[in-house]
């Protein structure tokens, strides 16, 4: 029989996080997106976790927003995410005052003292780290982007970021009028401090010794600095611990009070798919088979308008270019009305030249 462990998985909505502990100390971790498999992503850390720690049985407890299922599924004890960071903070820094997490698509806070209150957000996930993502893609860059965008702002715009659908309709304007991508970081930053701090702490003042917790605040060091400018006037100190990205896991781990079982054991249950019922309902497909997606298909070509060959018209053309916050549409059309040209793109926040590129475009093509 191997060494016992304790072992703790977070599986949240955009990643999950593996904790393995020896004697309360971390020996392994891990931190990885699954792209919507967790079923993949779990079967493959596993398989990686047996292969660099061969026979060893672990003690098991599972949190986060995916993670209730796959306990049931695989019989083994869940924790609330909030009671699991709390637990880690109690344990390695009893100094705390308040946490701030934030998730894929959660955001918390937890106030220490003088009694133990915990607050999350509910269903939306305005102002957390998808939230983050969608709106680094209308910047078109990624999350590491933004962050070293926001590091070079001079000044702040008003973003809404309750929800993902109000901030796009600030963020889409700002981006067409041209304002600077560095400023414009920094301000979806600040939305989602402003976001955290009105939405869960309705009014109770964060302050003492407050500590950082969850991936989008550990790998965005300027969304921390925007926590940090906001909070200034009330916080003593500011801190994130070393592995903050996998402090639930952390936190799961230390409460594995179960008995251990075989970590081979627990991969081939996994992978055997041993005691699974699925507890989604599943709606019938749009079509049940690919003759009728054709006829549907050739159904509603007929109702398509002809597009003619723009290089063998003659006389006048008449062009009409529909400028939208987002994309842009044009179409050219002959005396006769006819459709001779037609364009649609996404219009990456540069409408202006977005257009110039169809007129050059027509240019080329036209007689």
């Amino acid at each position: 029989m191997g060494k016992n462990y304790k072992l703790g998985l977070d599986i949240g909505s955009t990643t999950i996080k593996l904790v393995l502990l020896d004697n309360d100390e971390i020996v392994y971790s891990e931190y990885q997106r699954h792209h919507s498999d967790i079923s993949g992503l779990l079967n493959k850390l596993f398989e990686e976790l047996d292969g660099k720690f061969p026979g060893i049985s672990v003690s098991v407890t599972i949190t986060g927003s995916g993670g209730l299922s796959v306990a049931n599924w695989l019989k083994l004890k869940f924790i609330q995410e909030v009671m699991a960071e709390t637990q880690a903070i109690k344990k390695y820094h009893p100094e705390t005052d308040v946490i701030i997490e934030l998730g894929g698509e959660d955001a918390k806070i937890t106030y220490m003292h003088p009694v133990l209150e915990q607050r999350m957000n509910g269903t939306c996930a305005g102002g957390t780290g998808a939230f983050i993502d969608q709106m680094a893609s209308l910047l078109q860059t990624d999350a590491d982007g933004l962050n070293n965008f926001a590091k070079d702002y001079r000044s702040l715009y008003t973003i809404a970021s309750r929800c993902g659908v109000f901030a796009k309709s600030d963020l889409q304007p700002l981006i067409n009028e041209g304002a600077a991508k560095e400023d414009l970081a920094a301000s979806i930053y600040q939305s989602v401090v402003n976001q955290t701090i009105a939405g869960l702490a309705c009014g109770r003042p964060i302050k003492g010794n407050i500590a950082f917790l969850g991936g989008p605040l550990y790998f965005n060091s300027e969304l921390r600095h925007a926590f940090e400018r906001t909070l200034a006037d009330k916080a003593e100190s500011f801190w994130m611990p070393d592995d903050a990205q996998i402090y639930v896991a952390l936190g799961a781990a230390l409460s594995s009070d179960d008995e251990p079982v075989l970590l081979s054991d627990l991969l081939e249950r996994f992978k055997n798919k041993e005691g699974f019922t699925p507890d989604i309902i599943r709606i019938d497909p749009l079509f049940k088979d690919e003759d009728e997606k054709k006829r549907f298909y050739d159904r509603h070509a007929k109702a398509m308008i002809p597009t003619l060959d723009i290089k063998k018209q003659e006389g006048d053309l008449f062009l009409g270019i529909d400028a939208g916050s987002t994309t842009t549409k044009a179409v050219v059309i002959n005396a006769k009305g006819e459709l001779v040209y037609t364009y649609y793109a996404g219009n990456k926040g540069n409408p202006v030249m977005s257009a110039v590129n169809i007129l050059k475009d027509i240019y080329k093509n036209i007689p």
